[in-house]
């Protein structure tokens, strides 16, 4: 069978697959979802015997008159943009019921969620019947440029990390950066590559942002408000405010509207609050940050460069956060199970930690800094936060897996006498 399935050329694996073939085994349909240009249709290839892709127009054509016409093919069947045709989506549903619920059958890939007029023409959950599977721009084991020897899911099932010897150097990260976890960008210069991020963008505005009936210029103001506070849980105020040179703006109904698209876009997404018990109210009450679903975004949007982020520490700290949180996500996306998440904490004391990763029944504190010097800094923050979680009676499993400090400038990640791992960011795999 896999000789027949449609391996694009120079196709790089990548780790959310296991998770794709596990879903495919367990489902008639999945959908993989996520931004334009992380790698959908290529990973959705490499699973699938034939496709039709709806963003061609002859194919886009028959499926408007028949959506069943989408699904016609050898199997695993991939349809690729299917929300072109929101219809597609119950076809789907109805061709895995009417096959007897047999598995693997179709792919559905996908780089807008459907508004909500969208939503209105499709009648069926898919509940069942069909999986869905995020997907994100490459980590950075995933493009070359992590060793890859410090396991993310051994250390949340107890491994420890013999010394791995890694040096990497300030430039190094923020190259890393501005070049993004694009695909595409793998093997093109860094002058080249660094010009993906702001030609998405302008795509995104010619393209989506009109479609949606929205303003290119409100939705460009408010990506330049969300970069100036990358990491950040940013109110709606301070949005507006940024968005209109320090007037009062746009409206805050506006604000939100637009957000919501750009999560639709899977251009942002969300990193809500962390409280040990699941039925915490700071669970629903902290205001979550909002990251871009890429560093890159965020660097092209403030016309970054690496030598630029080498002269403003705070801004270089704030983009290396989000690398960081982009990697982690990928990690735990490939993770078969419930439960598995990201979080931030803050409480009232002025305690903040900057990732919480939920695993299955237990939990892992991470600090994210620039360089080593900051490490002592970031283990009083771990510490603290694993002495007011363990002290608390109503938090189960309250004993972390595991603390770490990830770093950017490094040249070795190894555990601490007090347990705290210390991981270079180009160690980690999933």
């Amino acid at each position: 069978m896999a000789d027949a399935l449609l391996v694009p050329d120079g196709y790089r694996p990548r780790l959310v697959e296991t998770r794709l073939q596990s879903l495919m085994e367990s489902f008639g349909c999945v959908e993989v979802r996520g931004p334009k240009w992380c790698g959908k249709t290529w990973t959705a290839l490499s699973h699938s015997a034939s496709a039709t892709r709806l963003d061609d127009p002859s194919e886009r054509a028959a499926a408007e008159l028949d959506p069943r016409l989408a699904l016609v093919g050898d199997r695993p069947h991939l349809v690729d943009e299917w929300q072109e045709i929101p219809e597609v989506w119950d076809a789907a549903r109805r061709l895995v019921d009417d096959s007897g619920n047999r598995r693997g059958l179709l792919l559905l890939t996908g780089s807008t969620s459907l508004s909500q007029a969208d939503r209105k023409r499709i009648r069926h959950t898919g509940a069942g019947r069909i999986a869905r599977l995020r997907m994100r721009p490459m980590s950075l084991v995933e493009s070359g440029l992590s060793s890859g020897l410090v396991s993310l899911q051994g250390l949340l099932n107890g491994s420890t990390i013999d010394p791995v010897p890694q040096e990497t150097e300030l430039l190094d990260v923020a190259r890393w950066i501005c070049r993004g976890g694009w695909p595409a960008n793998v093997d093109l210069a860094d002058d080249s590559a660094m010009l993906t991020a702001s030609q998405y963008i302008q795509a995104v505005l010619d393209v989506n942002v009109l479609n949606e009936g929205r303003s290119p210029a409100l939705a460009l103001a408010l990506m330049r408000a969300l970069a100036v506070n990358q990491s950040q849980n940013v109110t709606h105020k301070t949005l507006a405010r940024d968005m209109s040179y320090g007037e009062k703006g746009v409206e805050e109904a506006t604000i939100v509207a637009y957000l919501e698209l750009l999560d639709r876009l899977f251009l942002t997404e969300e990193l809500p609050g962390w409280e040990p018990p699941m039925r915490a109210k700071a669970r629903v009450r902290v205001k979550p940050k909002r990251y871009f679903t890429d560093p890159s975004l965020g660097a092209a949007l403030m016309t970054a460069t690496p030598r630029k982020l080498l002269s403003d520490a705070q801004t270089f700290g704030l983009l290396f956060e989000a690398l960081v949180i982009r990697d982690l996500r990928v990690f735990l996306s490939t993770y078969t199970g419930l439960g598995n998440d990201l979080f931030y904490y803050r409480d009232d004391k002025g305690l903040e930690v900057d990732a919480i990763i939920e695993y299955g029944e237990t939990w892992a504190g991470v600090e994210i800094k620039l360089s080593e010097t900051k490490i002592e800094e970031a283990v009083a923050n771990l510490t603290r936060l694993r002495d007011k979680v363990t002290a608390n009676p109503a938090a189960r499993h309250a004993e972390p897996a595991f603390l770490a400090v990830i770093v950017g400038r490094g040249h070795l990640a190894y555990t601490r006498p007090d347990g705290i791992h210390v991981i270079p960011v180009a160690t980690l795999n999933a």
